[in-house]
């Protein structure tokens, strides 16, 4: 059994992530394919993966055209996609402490990012959208060692892996919805511009907590 494998912490992981006991016992169960359930999985992970939508939040803080939204959003799922797939079908798995504290840092970035830290500090800033496409990458990662950790069946893995995929995309569809509804409501106030430096002052808070839980259980399960 890997360290990182235990039942009790597994557990408490699992349902960090949206992942209750009943869809334990689909995807271990599950044989054949079976579209429909993980298109529904793959929605319910993404709308409640608070970590996901936090680095999106931070990505599409400050775009206000709708073409560089879809730019952005494009390359994180482009990111996410391949080595969700990637790392499942070639049974790839990584430490996922480890992987959720870079998903809890890409949090922490975009929120410095967005208040002109780097620029501030070292004169320039990152390529944004090479930093969105490379965390996308990670967040895959993150992704793909959840589900390995299932031991879901081979048969027709790669179909039911698609349709998770394409549930993911929907459920960061739909969140990404109601978060730009939510932003250009709140654009239209003053108080978008008083309140920026605070709100990702706490986004850069909220990554550094993700970070520091994740980093904990890394050491105590070593």
């Amino acid at each position: 059994m890997r360290p990182w494998s235990l039942p009790g912490t597994n557990r408490l992981r699992f349902a960090l992530h949206g992942v209750d006991a009943g869809t334990e016992r689909f995807l271990t169960e599950n044989q054949g394919v079976a579209i429909g359930p993980f298109l529904y999985i793959g929605a319910k992970h993404m709308v409640t993966g608070y970590d996901h939508l936090l680095f999106l939040v931070g990505v599409i803080f400050f775009l206000f055209r709708t073409r560089d939204v879809l730019i952005y959003v494009s390359l994180f799922t482009l990111g996410h996609s391949l080595t969700l797939l990637f790392g499942v079908l070639n049974h790839i798995q990584v430490n996922p402490f480890l992987i959720d504290a870079i998903i809890g840092l890409s949090i922490v970035y975009k929120g410095f990012d967005n208040l002109q830290g780097f620029k501030l500090l070292f004169g320039s800033q990152p390529n944004s959208r090479i930093a969105v496409l490379i965390f996308g990458l990670f967040h895959g990662f993150g992704l793909a060692t959840k589900l390995q950790d299932f031991l879901l069946p081979q048969d027709s893995l790669w179909k039911n892996l698609l349709a998770f995929n394409v549930g993911v995309e929907l459920g960061q569809f739909f969140a990404l919805l109601l978060i730009l509804i939510a932003l250009d409501f709140w654009r239209r106030s003053d108080s978008f511009y008083r309140f920026s430096t605070a709100s990702n002052t706490l986004l850069m808070a909220a990554g550094l907590v993700l970070f520091s839980f994740q980093t904990t259980g890394f050491l105590i399960d070593s």
